[in-house]
């Protein structure tokens, strides 16, 4: 059977901003449906999402961009491989992410978090994108690698146009390239010496230097944490102020019941998902939910249509932090299931329990989102009034 079509443009700027009613619309239409405008087949459902992603084998995440140039500069990397070589690089990307490397972490992104929340709810008033959600990870995974000076200067531009190059070949997209190709070139050209004694970044250069992983590949894996980390974090705190300062109910709850802080932060990154869309690649023919989807074909995983998905969650419009969502999608799924989740959990658990903590209420200014081909985030938010706990 041919599946559904719609005449919609994924990437227009007015869904980028709010892709919510684009979403339901195109998950009643079905499953999977077919985009001409943009040559490529949406699936929409949490559990075809869900078993998409669980099958590299018959999709691939080797052009998981959405134009040629982005697909061949990731090639090399674990984002952009399948197994068994995805199976090599993920294994030391993920060896200093685990829950036990990332223990002796904790304490410190904790105390950063309180600290930097503290200094904000004494001023009463505060610009929450770039003082929070920007400044609080920056840190933090400068630190981890290791380095300092002009790469922790450039990493907001790289790390977001990391992120825009993986859309369509449009203006963002071709703005956004040069950028990118700054962070290319310096993950291609940094050695271990560039980086601190005792960092992350080189420990990953030590593992080459033994023969854990391809040489030339260290480059390629520091690469993910700035690309595929620093940006869905960004949009990921932005979103925790907005939807305390539009539920105050919710930050009482929390407030009044911490061990819902895991619970709170998972609700977060369900209700409003920080990745728009994104890619694999059909290797043979294959049936999604009754639909034929040939051989070759760019599929847009709508990630966000899978956390409202109706069939999967109750009441999905609603935000609750007692939900507890731990299956949504917003880390992925399956094999390639976000490496660095583990990190992006103890931050934005860290921001949640500092605001839930020191934060009464927030009053906050309307805040504005930009259109972006991939993540989608806060450009600003103000907070125009406090009220310390």
């Amino acid at each position: 059977m041919n599946p559904m079509e719609s005449d919609i443009d994924i990437w227009d700027d007015d869904i980028t901003v709010d892709p919510y009613p684009t979403y339901a619309a195109l998950r009643e239409l079905g499953g999977v449906v077919h985009l001409p405008k943009n040559n490529l087949y949406a699936v929409t459902r949490y559990g075809l999402i869900r078993d998409v992603l669980a099958d590299p084998a018959s999709f691939s995440s080797t052009s998981l961009g959405f134009n040629p140039m982005v697909n061949e500069a990731l090639q090399g990397t674990s984002l952009a491989s399948d197994p068994p070589m995805h199976t090599q690089l993920r294994a030391t990307l993920s060896a200093n992410l685990t829950p036990r490397a990332l223990r002796g972490l904790k304490v410190t992104i904790d105390e950063k978090a309180d600290k930097l929340v503290a200094e904000l709810v004494a001023t009463g008033s505060f610009e929450a994108i770039d003082s929070l959600a920007r400044a609080f990870p920056l840190d933090i995974v400068a630190d981890l690698i290791g380095f300092g000076g002009h790469v922790k200067d450039n990493m907001l531009r790289w790390g977001q146009a990391a992120m825009q190059v993986i859309g369509p070949l449009n203006h963002r997209t071709q703005e956004s390239f040069p950028i990118a190709g700054e962070l290319y070139g310096w993950c291609s050209s940094v050695t271990a010496e560039d980086l601190a004694p005792g960092s992350i970044g080189r420990g990953i250069f030590d593992a080459e230097a033994r023969g854990e992983i391809p040489e030339g590949s260290a480059g390629h894996i520091i690469h993910q944490y700035l690309g595929a980390g620093v940006d869905t974090t960004i949009a990921s705190i932005g979103n925790i102020v907005a939807l305390f300062g539009r539920h105050p109910e919710q930050l009482a709850l929390v407030r009044d019941n911490p061990e819902l802080v895991p619970a709170a932060f998972a609700e977060v990154l369900r209700y409003w998902t920080p990745l728009h869309i994104w890619g694999r690649t059909t290797t043979r023919e294959v049936e999604l939910d009754g639909v034929t989807v040939p051989a070759g074909a760019q599929l847009g995983i709508l990630l966000g249509a899978g956390n409202r998905d109706p069939r999967h969650y109750d009441n999905p419009d609603t935000f609750d932090v007692a939900r507890n969502p731990v299956d949504h999608l917003s880390f992925g799924y399956g094999p390639h299931g976000c490496a660095g989740q583990g990190l992006a959990r103890l931050e934005g658990h860290a921001i949640v329990e500092a605001l839930a903590r020191r934060v009464k209420s927030l009053s906050l200014g309307d805040g504005y989102r930009v259109p972006s081909n991939i993540t989608r985030s806060f450009e600003q938010l103000q907070v125009l009034e406090v009220e310390a706990a």
